[in-house]
């Protein structure tokens, strides 16, 4: 067999392929381990919430991406959240994206929204109204600590790395579970930057 530069060439581009085919799978394996680890770091305490410990108030850190569960102000448990598409700034107006920024009360639960499970935050408030009517625009509303979108529950574990709410705070769906179990409605949540 003779050396022929476009054998050599052949060769070279097959090994180069296969490389790359190698180094891509290895930082995805990598990837995936790593996006399991980081989900099992999400929660602050991994075992379940005991029975006995009632949570009286919710705190929600936006720049943290960090929902808290506290009892007599001692952080129980905390949860990686999703925000909405622009999260930064108080919600000013219906389709703006933002979580609002203050301290509103846990009203009701829905069963049966759009996402899994669903706990609604009294937004907007008295203040939140005046300063929209002053503005001539609509405040919104229907913001809620949620799971992932019905179907998609599977995929928390990558949906939960951006943010893809419409101003939302969403958990995986078996922490809104915990959530759910553990809250009780009335409770005040207090929301920051």
């Amino acid at each position: 067999m003779s050396f022929s530069p476009m054998n050599f060439s052949k060769h070279w581009l097959i090994i180069s392929i296969g490389l790359a085919i190698a180094v891509v799978s290895i930082s995805a394996i990598a990837y995936i381990k790593k996006a399991s680890v980081d989900t099992e770091a999400l929660s602050h305490n991994p075992k379940a919430i005991p029975n006995k410990v009632i949570i009286d108030k919710v705190f929600v850190d936006k720049s943290a991406r960090a929902l808290q569960l506290l009892s007599n102000n001692e952080v129980i448990k905390s949860y990686r959240i999703a925000l909405g598409d622009s999260p930064v700034g108080h919600k000013q107006q219906e389709g703006d994206q933002r979580t609002p920024v203050g301290i509103y009360n846990l009203d009701y639960r829905n069963e049966n929204s759009i996402a899994y499970r669903s706990i609604h935050i009294s937004y907007p408030n008295a203040a939140d109204k005046a300063q929209a009517e002053a503005l001539g625009i609509n405040p919104g509303g229907d913001i809620m600590i949620h799971g992932q979108m019905n179907g998609f529950g599977h995929l928390a574990w990558i949906n939960q790395k951006s943010d893809w709410t419409d101003g939302c705070i969403a958990v995986a769906n078996d922490e809104m579970d915990e959530i759910m179990d553990t809250v009780a409605l009335g409770i005040p949540i207090e929301i920051v930057e």
